[in-house]
C-alpha cells in the first residue's frame, strides 16, 4: 500500500495558520485608529443636514452660442470663483465640490443669512479693469495739483503688485476723472493778460469730501487674512464700477485705490496661457471684443503716458485685485501680459479673465436650510433606529444561533470600528460628510454584513447535518459559502457604485455608504469571520457540539457519521472457486 504524501495541506481556506489573518487585520486597526487620533479628526464630519446650515445644489448650462462650454476647466474655474464668493460671507468650514458632469454642491454649515448665501452663490462674477491711483506703502494722496504725478516702485511679482513693504515717495497726484464730475471753474483762473484762458479745475466741496473719504478708507484698510478663515477683506465687492474704490489683492499682500472702471469682463473674448518664444516665459495673451478693444485702447493709451504706480490697471474679480500689470505702450484688439508666471499661475489669470463671468451659467436645482437644532434631532432619530435594528439583529443570533452568536458579534463589532475609523479620517481627505442618507446606509449595511455570516454558518451546518464533525464542516463549507457571500456583495456593490454615479446630492451620501460598508464586509467575513471560525472550531465547545454551541448535531438533525468503505487489502488471498 502506498504510503500518503506528506506536506499536503487542508482543504480550501487553509485550516492551519488562521492566526495569522486575525493578526493581519487587528495591526491594520490599530495603525488606523492610531492615525485617526495622530490627525486629531476623531468624529466622522457632519453633513448639512445634521450640522445645520445651507446646501445649495447648481446644474450648470452651456453659454449661448458655446455648446461645449461644459468641461472640467470651466467647472474648476467657476468652482474657484465659487469659493472665493463662499469665503466672503465670513463662514468656516464651507464645501464647495463638483459631482458629476455638470452639478456642484455648495455646503455652507451653520450660515446665518440663507437668503445672502443663495444670492452669492451661482451668479454672474464681477470682473473690471480699473486704473490703479495708489497701492500699498504710497502715502496718501495729498490736496489736488496738477502739476506732479505720483510715482512708486512697484514689486515683480506676476500679478505686478507691489511688496507691503515697498515704499514711494508722493509730490502731487492727479485728480480722478471721476472726482471731477462736480469741479467748477474758478474765477481765478482768469486774468486780464489772457481774457479766454480756459478755467483750471478745481474740486468742488463735494469732489474734496469723496476725496478725503477715500484717503481715510485706504488709510484704515488692513488687508491681512484672518487667521481661522484665511479671508481677505474685501471692500470693494459689490461696489458702484463707476466710482472709485479701494481693494485688497487676493493674497492680501497689498491694497489699492483705484479709479472707475472702464473695461469689464463681457469686453474680453479670450484670454490663454502661452509661453513667449523669444525668452521662454510664459505668459497670457488677451483678446478684446470690437467694442472692448475701443476702450482698451483707450485707457492703456493713458496709462501708458504716467508714472508709476498709475500705469497700472488692475483687474478686479468680485472686488479683489487678482492682477495689477503695467502699461508701457498703448494697445487694442490684443494685449499679453507678462510676469513672473508660471505655467499653473498664467493658467489660473487665462481662465479668470476668460470666464470672470462665470464660463457656464447655473440653475438652482435645490436649496435646503437646516437648524442646528432640527439636525440633531434627525441624527438621534438616525442613531435610534440604527440601534433599534442592531438590537433586533442581535436578539436574533443569539436565540437563532446560540453559540455562534458570539462570532457574528465580535465581526459586527470589528465592521463597525473600521466604518467608524474610516469615515472619520475620509472627512479631512476626500471630504466626505456624514449625512442622514448615509446615517441610513451605514444601517442597512448592518443587514448586509449578518447576512454574510448567517450564509457561512448555515453552509457548516449543513455539513454537520451530512454527519460530518465541525472541523472538516467549517472547511468544506467556506468555499461554497465564499461564492455565495462574493456574488451577493458584488451584487449590492454595483447597485451602490451606479446609484452614486447617476445620483447626485445627499443621495450619494448613502451610495457611498453602502458601496464602503459592503467592501468592509469582504474584509471582515475573510480576514476575521473565517480564522476566528476555523480557531473555534477547535475548542471543545464547539467541537463537541455542545447544546448552546449552535452546533449540536441532535438538534441539527444530523445523520449518523459519514464512514470511508473498507479497503481490500493487496496481501489478501483470493478465494478458491
Amino acid at each position: 500500500m502506498a504510503a500518503p504524501k506528506k506536506g499536503r495541506g487542508p482543504a480550501s481556506g487553509g485550516q492551519g495558520k488562521p492566526g495569522r489573518a486575525l493578526a493581519a487585520i487587528l495591526v491594520a486597526i490599530g495603525a488606523l485608529i492610531g492615525g485617526m487620533f495622530w490627525s486629531g479628526d476623531t468624529t466622522p464630519r457632519l453633513g448639512i443636514d445634521l450640522a445645520g446650515g445651507t446646501s445649495i445644489t447648481l446644474r450648470a448650462e452651456n453659454q449661448p452660442g458655446k455648446p461645449d462650454s461644459i468641461n472640467n476647466t470651466n467647472m474648476q474655474t467657476a468652482i474657484g470663483i465659487i469659493e472665493r464668493r463662499v469665503n466672503g460671507l465670513g463662514v468656516s468650514e464651507s464645501e464647495v465640490q463638483q459631482q458629476g458632469d455638470r452639478h456642484i454642491i455648495v455646503n455652507i454649515p451653520r450660515a446665518t443669512d440663507s437668503q445672502k448665501a443663495e444670492e452669492q452663490v451661482g451668479t454672474t462674477a464681477e470682473l473690471y479693469f480699473r486704473p490703479v491711483l495708489a497701492v500699498t506703502g504710497s502715502a496718501p494722496l495729498p490736496e489736488p495739483s496738477t502739476g506732479a504725478s505720483p510715482s512708486a516702485k512697484p514689486g515683480d511679482k506676476a500679478s505686478s503688485t507691489p511688496s507691503p513693504k515697498a515704499s514711494a515717495t508722493t509730490q502731487g497726484r492727479a485728480v480722478p476723472e471721476a472726482l471731477k464730475q462736480d469741479e467748477t471753474p474758478s474765477p481765478k483762473a482768469s486774468t486780464p493778460e489772457n481774457p479766454a484762458a480756459t478755467p483750471a479745475p478745481q474740486p468742488s466741496a463735494s469732489g474734496a469730501a469723496a476725496i478725503a473719504a477715500l484717503e481715510k478708507q485706504f488709510t484704515a484698510l488692513d488687508c491681512t487674512p484672518k487667521k481661522d478663515t484665511k479671508e481677505v477683506p474685501n471692500p470693494a465687492r459689490n461696489s458702484d464700477p463707476a466710482k472709485p474704490t479701494v481693494a485688497c489683492g487676493t493674497e492680501g499682500d497689498a491694497k489699492y485705490i483705484l479709479g472707475p472702471a472702464e473695461v469689464d469682463g463681457r469686453d474680453v473674448d479670450e484670454a490663454q496661457a502661452a509661453i513667449n518664444q523669444q525668452n521662454g516665459q510664459w505668459i497670457v495673451q488677451m483678446e478684446f471684443t470690437d467694442q472692448g478693444s475701443k476702450k482698451f485702447q483707450k485707457i492703456t493709451s493713458r496709462l501708458s503716458q504716467q508714472q508709476p504706480p498709475m500705469n497700472q490697471f488692475a483687474i478686479v474679480l468680485d472686488g479683489e485685485v487678482v492682477s495689477a500689470p503695467s502699461v508701457r505702450t498703448a494697445l487694442s484688439a490684443n494685449a499679453e501680459i507678462s510676469g513672473s508666471f508660471d505655467q499653473e499661475s498664467a493658467t489660473d489669470l487665462g481662465n479668470i479673465l476668460s470666464y470672470g463671468a462665470l464660463p457656464l451659467s447655473f440653475e438652482k436645482e435645490s436649496v435646503t436650510t437646516v437648524t442646528a437644532a432640527l439636525g440633531g434631532e434627525q441624527l438621534k432619530a438616525g442613531l435610534i433606529a440604527g440601534a433599534i435594528g442592531l438590537a433586533l439583529v442581535v436578539i436574533y443570533l443569539v436565540v437563532y444561533y446560540r453559540g455562534l452568536s458570539v462570532i457574528a458579534l465580535l465581526s459586527l463589532l470589528v465592521s463597525a470600528i473600521l466604518t467608524y475609523v474610516l469615515m472619520s479620517l475620509l472627512g479631512p481627505a476626500i471630504g466626505f460628510a456624514l449625512n442622514l442618507p448615509a446615517v441610513c446606509g451605514a444601517i442597512v449595511a448592518i443587514g448586509i454584513t449578518a447576512d454574510s455570516f448567517i450564509v457561512y454558518f448555515e453552509r457548516v451546518r449543513d455539513e454537520i447535518r451530512e454527519g460530518r464533525t465541525l472541523r472538516p464542516a467549517v472547511e468544506r463549507g467556506w468555499p461554497r459559502a465564499r461564492r455565495t457571500i462574493l456574488v451577493s456583495d458584488f451584487v449590492s456593490f454595483l447597485a451602490a457604485a451606479v446609484l452614486f454615479i447617476v445620483t447626485v446630492g445627499k443621495v450619494q451620501g448613502f451610495a457611498f455608504t453602502l458601496g464602503l460598508t459592503t467592501l468592509l464586509d469582504v474584509v471582515v467575513v475573510f480576514f476575521f469571520t473565517k480564522p476566528l471560525m476555523t480557531l473555534m472550531a477547535r475548542t471543545k465547545f464547539f467541537g463537541s457540539g455542545h447544546p448552546w454551541s449552535g452546533l449540536d448535531p441532535k438538534r441539527l438533525g444530523a445523520k449518523p457519521p459519514l464512514r470511508r468503505s473498507r479497503r481490500v487489502s493487496a496481501t489478501t488471498e483470493p478465494k478458491e472457486a
